[in-house]
């Protein structure tokens, strides 16, 4: 194969797609620019393969910017026969479903996996391919303008690496997660990145994000509730981020100070005059509507534990870091510390008790609460009887 190979013309993407219609995996990785709009502009695709003896084979970075006619790829990536290898799959599979209009699915996540082979939660790409490889990647292209053209042999080269080390790393890690009976444990995660359902972004639900929300009075909530779905709406409808419609800042000053009029929204600090212009009514009639609406639901807040309780979650979190040790993995992947404090509050609608956490601590957790299980010191060293 020639070095950076790179796709512009849709017969070229037939041609390479032909070739790799018979692979058992391929691996997977975009380059975006998301800056600008709401939805990410897609400006590089990259996709290899593995060679069958552990390197990696061919690849090459598709120019989805040149290419008017992305079926062949579509057609490669839907393929239910091969499974498609990311690391970090979400924004990937995010924005290659809108652009594909197919799921490339069935896949495969290194970052999800390396959680369960006890490298890290979150580890990023290079870190993982440092740690399994011993390579260090060139790191200077990161904050490149993938929209630009002409792109360089060093953006090649740094967008290749992305998919030619992955065909090395895939079957590496699922050796051993094979190994270590761990291969199913992954399934829950990567059906749940194959659901499209996963990459709908529903307006109703965008108060979810809004930094500051919980600290609003019940009435203020509803208020930025409705904001929050109506600027949803717009960013969405308009291309544009979130913040080039109202800022964050912004829309919670709203919501708290519920302006009755045109010439008091228009005073908030930061409100767009273009905004307030063309949607000021508008805006003015989702707040009136959310003042004499129904206040949403208050979630009630945890009872704080008492001094007590608190050295039950210490008991509990030591348990759980010997057993990350035993199994090698991070406790943080087996349970957190908040969730804990819920098991000693007699919540039990947790992760640590469903799929493979529960016959791996969760058991253990619940015995120990039970007052079945406790933890001693033998050789200068803790241990559970």
């Amino acid at each position: 194969m020639s070095s950076h190979q790179l796709i512009t013309d849709t017969a070229a993407l037939t041609d390479f797609c032909q070739r790799l219609a018979g692979q058992p995996w391929l691996t997977v990785d975009t380059e975006f620019v998301r800056e600008r709009t709401y939805y990410a502009e897609l400006s590089l695709i990259q996709v290899g393969c593995g060679d069958g003896n552990g390197n990696a084979g061919e690849a090459a970075c598709i120019d989805p910017l040149a290419i008017d006619d992305l079926s062949p790829l579509a057609g490669l990536l839907a393929n239910p026969a091969t499974t498609k290898v990311f690391h970090a799959a979400d924004q990937d599979i995010e924005i290659l479903y809108r652009a594909l209009g197919k799921m490339p699915a069935p896949l495969f996540d290194t970052q999800a996996a390396a959680t369960l082979l006890g490298y890290g939660q979150q580890i990023g790409y290079a870190n993982l391919v440092q740690k399994l490889l011993g390579v260090s990647l060139d790191k200077s292209q990161t904050r490149l303008d993938w929209s630009r053209r002409p792109l360089t042999p060093e953006a090649l080269e740094y967008a290749e690496n992305d998919v030619t080390y992955l065909a090395q790393v895939y079957p590496m890690m699922v050796a051993e997660l094979e190994k270590l009976g761990r291969l199913e444990w992954l399934r829950p995660e990567l059906d749940k990145l194959s659901d499209p359902a996963s990459y709908a972004a529903d307006p109703a639900n965008a108060w979810q994000r809004l930094r500051g929300f919980h600290k609003l009075k019940p009435r203020a909530q509803a208020a930025a509730i409705a904001l929050c779905a109506w600027r949803e709406q717009m960013a969405k409808d308009k291309d544009r981020p979130r913040g080039h419609i109202v800022r964050d800042d912004c829309l919670l000053d709203i919501a708290a100070r519920q302006p009755g009029n045109i010439k008091l929204l228009s005073q908030v600090r930061g409100m767009p005059g273009h905004i307030v212009d063309r949607h000021g009514k508008h805006l003015l009639a989702l707040l009136a509507e959310a003042k004499n609406g129904p206040a949403p639901a208050q979630k009630p807040r945890p009872t704080p534990l008492n001094d007590a309780q608190d050295a039950v979650v210490d008991f509990l979190m030591a348990i759980v870091k010997l057993r990350a040790a035993e199994e090698q993995i991070t406790p943080a992947t087996l349970v957190s510390r908040k969730h804990l404090e819920g098991l000693v509050r007699g919540e039990r609608d947790l992760a640590v008790l469903e799929g493979w956490r529960r016959p791996m601590v969760g058991e253990l957790l619940l015995k120990a609460l039970g007052g079945e299980k406790s933890l001693t010191i033998k050789s200068s060293a803790v241990a559970l009887s």
